[in-house]
């Protein structure tokens, strides 16, 4: 299930290199005297004891707050500091691992000011870390929420800052061309299969499977409970986009006493049995979808992209270009892997769209130079290289451990083998994505059953009707389990992510909401936000 940073994650898969550890850190908290409680459905199980110990050590030492260290690119008047969570909250004193954290302050009046409001984006593996620069950057969506609440990122336990985990050496990771993700034949299928049994043994190699067990959506939630601790704040405000839907649906079910107010946008189904195999299924199907949608927008602006008037005849071009990179990559590194992993913004974000088109136009006008630049990687970008290899690792750990996925080969090309037929554009890039799943040496687990417990909010849901990357049925689902919930459509749009976007309908709503707890009487449609013209 991809929700974040598309370009890059596709199809990377190698051995594994130098043993690389997460960090980790003793714990330092002391066993109160008595024992824990819970208003959680989870009741008094060791990791809901866990977490309420954790959130209760959290609360008394708060967060150390100092300017951010100069690498991370977070200027004043953004501050960061660390939060301390157990690696397994079933041993809550036990190994413990730092999470890193940053913080605006509201920009309102100290009436004005509601609290912090919590930001997670997607992944698994996306860092929430630049939620603050929305205010900075004086981003005018955001202009009235930012004069309540403190805006607070984080990176969840294995991405960037917060003990990183990694699968194979990053430089390995972004080294092209990779093997085109459409089979030829067996030989094909049997080489990506040994690749993704490599990978999965690269994340225990590297990573460590005391680390790797406990990267789980569960524990990234009660991650979650902690920071809203060390905060000072007795509820949680958040905004959760893409994964980070699902996080707030797991924590929903969790903590449902612990919540003011949540948005969840760009919604992952949470049904257990779609986590996560058979949304990757689904998620081919709406990919394919949104990119014949890209493709006749390029086609009604023919007069500047010269790519075709039907959607058939830029369909055509893409397969010319797919079948020239696969015969001889372009620039040498540039090979039908690449291209998926470029071509796919576009049926992610509608701001995509102009970009993508721009490139695929200038290479049919005979400048190959916008397409290596867009499409390769840069083997000089250590830090960018290391980010998206990391990136990758969390996707594959968070998503392998959570669920149960199938071992069988059959059942795998089977499935992808009749998808493909009509829905051929990411349909074998993601099964390859997520075929470490089939072979993982931590012990996988069973999805939490989302659903509403006695203390849960009102929960907003917004979501457009066209998005590919997390199909229009998860908001559905999600409405059908919160009980009380109201539901945003954006209709006839499909960029992934609509809080972010101008679109007055939407934003009103998210402003009301996040300010006066006001939801609407029933569920509401919005028309779409401005289509891109080139």
């Amino acid at each position: 299930m991809r929700g974040m940073r598309p370009n890059r994650r596709l199809t990377a898969l190698g051995s594994a290199g130098v043993l690389v550890t997460a960090t980790l850190v003793a714990g330092a908290v002391a066993a109160p005297g008595a024992s824990a409680t819970t208003d959680t459905w989870g009741g008094q199980g060791r990791e809901a004891r866990g977490a309420a110990i954790a959130a209760r050590q959290a609360a008394r030492t708060g967060v150390d707050w100092a300017d951010c260290p100069a690498g991370w690119g977070l200027a004043k008047p953004i501050r960061c500091g660390w939060v301390s969570v157990p690696v397994d909250y079933a041993e809550p004193y036990g190994k413990h691992i730092k999470l890193a954290v940053d913080r605006i302050a509201s920009t309102g009046t100290k009436n004005e000011r509601q609290g912090s409001l919590v930001y997670n984006p997607g992944g698994p593996g996306g860092s929430g870390l630049r939620f603050p620069t929305r205010v900075t950057s004086r981003n005018p969506v955001w202009a009235n929420v930012a004069k309540a609440y403190d805006f607070v990122g984080f990176d969840p336990r294995g991405v960037g800052h917060s003990a990183p985990i990694s699968c194979v050496d990053p430089q390995e990771f972004v080294k092209a061309p990779k093997p085109d993700p459409v089979p030829d034949g067996e030989a094909d299928k049997l080489s990506q299969r040994k690749l993704a049994r490599e990978y999965a043994d690269g994340c225990a190699e590297r990573t460590g499977t005391a680390m790797l067990s406990q990267m789980t959506t569960p524990n990234t939630v009660r991650d979650l409970d902690v920071i809203r601790a060390a905060l000072g704040e007795k509820k949680l405000n958040y905004l959760g986009v893409s994964y980070g839907t699902y996080i707030g649906a797991v924590y929903g079910t969790l903590f449902p006493g612990h919540l003011r107010r949540m948005i969840v946008d760009s919604v992952v189904n949470p049904s257990r049995q779609k986590i996560w195999y058979q949304a990757n299924l689904d998620q081919d199907v709406a990919f394919e979808g949104r990119w014949k949608d890209w493709e006749d927008w390029v086609a009604a602006h023919d007069a500047a992209f010269h790519l075709g008037t039907t959607r058939a005849a830029v369909q055509a071009r893409w397969l010319q270009l797919r079948a020239t990179a696969k015969k001889n990559p372009i620039g040498g590194v540039v090979g039908p892997a690449e291209l998926i992993g470029f071509f796919q913004n576009a049926p992610y974000y509608d701001s995509a769209w102009v970009p993508v088109a721009r490139v695929f136009s200038e290479y049919f006008a005979g400048d190959t130079r916008a397409l290596i630049g867009a499409a390769a990687p840069d083997m000089s970008d250590t830090a960018g290289n290391t980010a998206a290899e990391n990136g990758n690792a969390v996707y594959t750990a968070v998503e392998c451990t959570d669920a149960r996925w199938p071992t069988s080969w059959h059942r795998w090309d089977r499935d992808n083998t009749a998808l493909d037929v009509e829905h051929p554009f990411m349909t074998w890039a993601n099964a390859w994505l997520n075929l470490p799943c089939a072979t993982w040496p931590v012990r996988q687990r069973h999805p939490v059953e989302v659903r509403t417990h006695k203390g849960l909010p009102r929960v907003l849901i917004v979501q457009s009707t066209r998005d590919a990357a997390t199909p229009y049925g998860g908001a559905v689902e999600l409405h059908h389990r919160f009980r009380g919930s109201r539901l945003i459509t954006e209709k006839d749009a499909g960029s992934h992510g609509v809080t972010g976007l101008v679109n007055p309908c939407v934003n009103r709503k998210v402003d009301a909401y996040l300010l006066s707890g006001r939801l609407d009487a029933a569920d509401v449609t919005c028309a779409p936000h401005a289509t891109p013209e080139p």
